[in-house]
């Protein structure tokens, strides 16, 4: 690459239920992002209404959008402006009664560089997903922007090492996790402290199996029965965390990636080097149950 250092914006917000309002606050966001030297803007999931996936309610449809379409006009017309590319986590709607959870990258220069649809759809109390998002069908995803390489994955997704794997396989250079997830606002501090753990350990576990940094925002606020705990963060090509959020405040931070790193990482820990390819057929089965 040209580029061996790209400056990223985390820009970390709280929501409420008017969509303008939502879209002002994060075109600010951007803004200030640029102004401390952003090259890339990275988005949270979902991030111009509430997480409406907190209820089954069949009016949360009218949400939704064409990708590209409303949202990716404006935010095209911000990128080019700015000269920033930017990673937007947008409701998407394909088709009468079919919608996706969707992420739009928006080149340097305006142009709409396509979407990524979430592939990984949770069902838990408070997160209702699958009664709204349709699994992605566009495969896992690698956008060239002028500023880098950026694997796009979407919050559930970041449980999943396979997911991780296939995107740096294609050639990222970092990824990035728009993400909307929280704590119940009653549970107890032990118990917050060990679901937050274990999100950002295995982030950074696909950060150091891989040989690339991570990049993940998260929303802040209590919405209904939960409490958005924020905590943004990115780490480097083995798992340091070179920046974390605050778990309470909306916040907009840029942090420097090193992409020679990672070319340093992956010699001296050579994983990519030594993986045994001809004995993972097996990871293709729900179970191995039988043998």
């Amino acid at each position: 690459m040209a580029n061996k250092t790209v400056k990223v914006g985390l820009v970390q917000l709280g929501c409420s239920s008017d969509v303008a309002e939502n879209m002002t606050k994060t075109i600010a966001g951007v803004r200030d992002a640029a102004a401390k030297g952003a090259q890339v803007v990275v988005l949270q999931e979902l991030f111009r209404s509430l997480y409406f996936c907190d209820v089954e309610d069949y009016e949360n449809f009218k949400l939704a959008e064409a990708i590209p379409g409303p949202s990716t006009d404006t935010l095209g017309e911000l990128a080019k402006e700015l000269g920033v590319v930017i990673v937007a986590s947008l409701f998407e709607k394909r088709a009468e009664g079919l919608y996706h959870n969707t992420t739009a990258v928006l080149d340097a220069d305006g142009a709409y560089l396509g979407k990524y649809r979430k592939m990984h759809i949770p069902d838990d109390p408070g997160y209702y997903e699958k009664f709204y998002f349709t699994p992605g069908d566009l495969g896992y995803k690698v956008f060239p922007t002028r500023f880098g390489k950026i694997g796009v994955l979407i919050c559930w997704d970041q449980w999943y090492p396979e997911a991780a794997r296939i995107t740096a396989l294609k050639g990222a250079d970092f990824l990035v996790y728009p993400t909307a997830i929280g704590w119940h606002k009653d549970q107890d501090g032990l118990t917050n402290e060990e679901q937050y753990g274990a999100w950002q350990t295995i982030q950074r576990s696909h950060a150091v199996a891989n040989g690339i940094p991570v990049v993940s925002v998260n929303r802040i606020g209590i919405e209904g029965d939960m409490k958005f705990w924020g905590g943004s963060f990115v780490s480097n090509p083995f798992g340091r965390v070179l920046f974390k959020a605050s778990h309470d405040e909306e916040q907009v931070h840029v942090e420097e990636l090193d992409f020679a790193g990672s070319d340093r990482y992956r010699t001296h820990w050579p994983f990519l080097r030594d993986r045994r390819i001809d004995s993972y057929q097996p990871i293709t089965k729900r179970y191995l149950d039988e043998e």
